[in-house]
């Protein structure tokens, strides 16, 4: 997005389009996880979930000219790696974290073989909705193109707030991320519970991955994730487990990804990979900050791997 026309005015705009565009696939993510991880699970496969959901969506909106088919179908691509993930981490002496690096690989590996002939046709976009109507600066009305995923993702999260607080669902949930012992002396099903929560965390991630492919940056190649998947798992720690909050670490995350093309649009090239790697950065000190071997994680659900 060219700023000249408005100056230094055109940073903290630049930045703010980019948060909102940028944060979507990181809002969607990192929900998903955030309610996996709540049930006492953790998926390092959402990387491998979310390229997967990319691709799916490309090609059925490619293939039936409708994106919010695609959108869907990515959805139901991410449940069935969801599901995978779960169904094999419910047998005995299996490790959550080997498995969703495995899923991982397979996911990626499997959109990129399965993509191939999707690369250079052009599929049928998401549709955005201008807030901008009102700005006479063609830049104004361009930063104000919000996608109507990123205003799901918005609702969304009170909702998942709400239903983890108030549901008997999110009580079961909870009880079961807390301590599996107790919720097997009520008479709950560990493995199903956790299969439903992990199901519908790839549901979320695949949606997340449509963002990617049928809006921002809107077409399918091997290089359209960045680490997206695993980035959202830090997030979901730095949030610590609460919807709403990962509302506004995906946009703080989002930001930073946008700092380093908005200053570059003003003329600022010093230090622009500097600038780029920022929320790498931000992930690395994240992790740092709330890696503490002398206490709990606050709001982390006790079964998780990351807390034992």
């Amino acid at each position: 997005m060219d700023d000249g026309s408005l100056g230094w005015w055109g940073v903290p705009l630049a930045v703010l389009a980019g948060a909102i565009r940028i944060s979507t696939p990181f809002l969607f993510v990192s929900l998903g996880e955030c309610l996996t991880e709540k049930s006492g699970r953790i998926n390092l496969g959402l990387e491998g979930t979310l390229v997967m959901g990319a691709m799916t969506a490309y090609a059925v909106s490619y293939g039936s000219g409708d994106p919010w088919l695609g959108v869907l179908a990515a959805g139901l691509a991410g449940t069935a790696f969801g599901a995978l993930h779960a169904s094999i981490c419910g047998l005995e002496r299996v490790n959550d974290i080997a498995v969703g690096i495995a899923l991982m690989l397979l996911g990626t590996g499997l959109a990129f073989f399965l993509g191939k002939p999707f690369i250079q046709p052009q599929a049928p976009q998401l549709p955005a909705i201008s807030f901008g109507w009102w700005s006479g600066s063609a830049q104004v009305r361009s930063a104000l193109q919000v996608n109507a995923l990123f205003l799901v993702g918005l609702a969304l999260a009170p909702l998942l707030l709400w239903g983890l607080r108030n549901t008997r669902w999110g009580m079961v949930l909870r009880i079961v991320g807390e301590s599996a012992e107790a919720a097997r002396a009520m008479g709950y099903k560990i493995n199903q519970v956790r299969l439903l929560a992990t199901a519908c965390g790839g549901f979320l991630a695949g949606v997340g991955g449509s963002f990617l492919s049928l809006h921002y940056p809107g077409s399918w190649n091997e290089r359209l994730s960045s680490g997206q998947g695993i980035t959202a798992v830090a997030l979901v720690i730095f949030a610590r487990w609460d919807p709403m909050l990962c509302v506004w670490a995906s946009l703080l995350f989002g930001g930073a990804s946008a700092l380093g093309p908005a200053l570059q649009s003003v003329g600022v090239t010093q230090g622009y990979y500097l600038f780029n790697a920022a929320p790498y950065v931000l992930t690395l000190a994240i992790m740092i900050a709330t890696s503490s071997s002398r206490h709990r994680l606050a709001g982390a659900p006790a079964e998780l791997s990351v807390t034992r």
